[in-house]
């Protein structure tokens, strides 16, 4: 007996995709494999999109979609107070309801802090329902880019965040 198994849309599939395997002229093994580029996507102004492209790498995209010469793979960002959280699940429902563009693939939602200290809880509750639908990144308060200072590692707590972009080999 076959049972049929229904898929959600394809953004609430979360992990790795599987790769053919190589073709008659390619190398079992590559010695190299070619960085993952994101696009860097903000759901609101002032989301921080740009200080982000500055630290982790990649294409900063402003508010708008990429364009065809920029990577395909967004990563939406979006500050942790209430109209932000909001901008962000309004963008994520655009992607769900298929109003992205075509030939995108949203990876993931980074939150960056919009003050220093713990989200009030019905914040923190509104960032919980985001994170059931895809991975989030936080991204914590940091004094130093308030004032302009991009150098240096990157925050403390975003480790997976820096692999994931590149920039933890980058900045090393």
């Amino acid at each position: 007996m076959r049972r049929d198994v229904q898929q959600g849309p394809e953004i609430w599939l979360r992990g790795p995709v599987a790769v053919p395997g190589p073709g008659p002229r390619e190398p079992a093994h590559p010695a190299t494999a070619a960085a993952r580029r994101y696009s860097w996507v903000g759901t609101h102004g002032g989301a921080g999109v740009s200080t982000l492209a500055a630290v982790y790498g990649g294409h900063d995209s402003g508010r708008d979609w990429p364009g065809p010469d920029a990577p395909r793979s967004v990563l939406l960002v979006a500050r942790t107070h209430a109209s932000g959280l909001t901008a962000a699940a309004r963008a994520l429902e655009a992607f769900r309801l298929g109003e992205a563009p075509a030939g995108l693939d949203l990876d993931a939602l980074v939150l960056v802090a919009d003050a220093p200290g713990r989200l009030p809880k019905p914040l923190d509750r509104h960032v919980r329902q985001l994170a059931s639908v895809i991975d989030v990144y936080r991204v914590p308060w940091v004094p130093d880019w308030r004032l302009g200072d991009l150098g240096g590692r990157v925050p403390r707590g975003t480790e997976a965040l820096a692999r994931l972009t590149g920039a933890a080999e980058q900045r090393g």
